[in-house]
C-alpha cells in the first residue's frame, strides 16, 4: 500500500513538473503591427498567418493586425514589442544592427548579385544563422522569418544613365552614413532626409531624386515628380518579422513550433505577393509615362567597392560565404 502511494505521489510530482516546464498556451489574441498600409504584401502575409493560426488552434490563438503605422513609427513599435505591448512586428534591419552587427552586411551596396541570390541567402544556412543570432541577442525579440524588401533603384527628375549624369544631383537616402556614402560613391550627392518629407522635397527641387523599390515609388506618388527610373539595383535589403520574447515565453512548445512553421509559410507567401505587387507597380508607372532606364551596373558596382571595404571589413568571412551562395 505504501509502495502504491509512493508511485501515485511520484506520478503527481512528475505531472506537476511537466506542466511547469511546458505550460499550455492560454487563449490569446496576438497584436501584429507594420508601418506598411493595409493590402501591402507584408501585411497580407501576416494576416494569412493569423488565419492559419486561428484555424490550427481551433480559435484558441487569434491575430489582430494593426497596419499603416497605427501604433507608431518603426522605432516606437520595436520598443513596444520588446516590452510585450506588440506581439508580432515586421521591421527593417536598421534598428537590429546595433545588437546584431552581422545583419549590417545586408545593408551594403551590391552585396547580392540579384534577387534570386538574395532569396537563396535568406532562405538558407546564412539566413537561419542570423535569425538565431537575433533571437539569442539582448534585443528581447524572437526572429521568426525574413521578408523581401525588393530591389532599390534610382529615380530622378532628369534621366540618369551614367555616373556623369549623377554629378551634382542631390539624392535622398535613408538616414544611415553607409547609404549616404553609397550614393556619394555612385556619383551623386547623398542627402539624409526623413521619408515623410520626400514628396514635397522632390516637388520643390530641394532634392533631385531618391531611390526605392517600384511599389514604394508608385504608392507614394513619387513617380509624378521624378519620372525617370534608373535600374541601378544598388541595394536589396531584406526585412524581418519578429515576436516579442515576452509573448513567446508564454507559448507552449507545440504552439511555438506551429508559429515557426507558419512563419516559414508566410515568408514564402510574402514573396509571391511581393512579385505580383512589383509587376503591378511597374505596369502602373509605365502607363503613367515613367521612363525606365537600363544602366551598366558594373560601373556602379566598381565605384562602390570602397564602401563595401569600409563597412564590411569586420564581416569579410560572412561576405565571402554570401558570395559563394549559388
Amino acid at each position: 500500500m505504501k509502495f502504491r502511494k509512493s508511485l501515485v505521489g511520484l506520478a503527481l510530482a512528475i505531472g506537476s513538473l511537466t506542466m511547469m516546464s511546458a505550460p499550455a498556451s492560454a487563449n490569446m489574441t496576438l497584436k501584429a503591427a507594420d508601418v506598411h498600409p493595409e493590402g501591402y504584401p507584408n501585411v497580407v502575409a501576416m494576416e494569412h498567418l493569423g488565419q492559419k493560426l486561428e484555424a490550427a488552434t481551433n480559435g484558441r490563438i487569434t491575430l489582430k493586425m494593426f497596419p499603416g503605422a497605427i501604433l507608431g513609427d518603426e522605432k516606437a513599435m520595436i520598443e513596444q514589442t520588446q516590452v510585450g505591448a506588440i506581439d508580432i512586428l515586421r521591421t527593417s534591419l536598421g534598428p537590429v544592427g546595433p545588437v546584431v552587427p552581422e545583419v549590417n552586411v545586408f545593408n551594403m551596396p551590391f552585396v547580392f548579385r540579384d534577387e534570386a541570390h538574395m532569396r537563396a541567402v535568406i532562405d538558407g544556412e546564412i539566413g537561419d544563422e542570423l535569425l538565431a543570432k537575433i533571437t539569442a541577442s539582448p534585443a528581447k525579440l524572437v526572429a521568426l522569418g525574413w521578408m523581401d524588401g525588393g530591389t532599390r533603384n534610382l529615380y530622378t527628375k532628369k534621366p540618369v544613365k551614367t555616373q556623369a549624369d549623377l554629378q551634382g544631383m542631390k539624392i535622398r537616402m535613408m538616414g544611415n552614413p553607409l547609404f549616404v556614402d553609397t550614393m556619394n560613391a555612385m556619383g551623386g550627392n547623398g542627402i539624409s532626409m526623413g521619408f515623410g518629407e520626400l514628396y514635397s522635397a522632390l516637388q520643390t527641387g530641394v532634392v533631385d531624386g531618391a531611390e526605392n523599390n517600384p511599389p514604394t515609388y508608385f504608392t507614394q506618388n513619387h513617380f509624378t515628380v521624378a519620372p525617370y527610373y534608373s535600374l541601378t539595383g544598388h541595394l536589396m535589403i531584406p526585412e524581418i518579422f519578429v515576436m516579442s520574447k515576452i509573448t513567446w515565453d508564454k507559448l507552449s512548445a507545440d504552439d511555438q513550433a506551429l508559429i515557426k512553421k507558419l512563419a516559414r509559410e508566410a515568408q514564402m507567401e510574402q514573396r509571391e505577393l511581393w512579385d505580383a505587387k512589383v509587376a503591378e507597380s511597374v505596369a502602373a508607372v509605365k502607363k503613367a509615362g515613367v521612363e525606365f532606364i537600363e544602366v551598366d551596373k558594373k560601373v556602379f558596382y566598381d565605384a562602390t567597392a570602397p564602401v563595401r571595404e569600409k563597412y564590411g571589413k569586420d564581416y569579410a568571412e560572412l561576405i565571402k560565404r554570401i558570395e559563394a551562395v549559388k
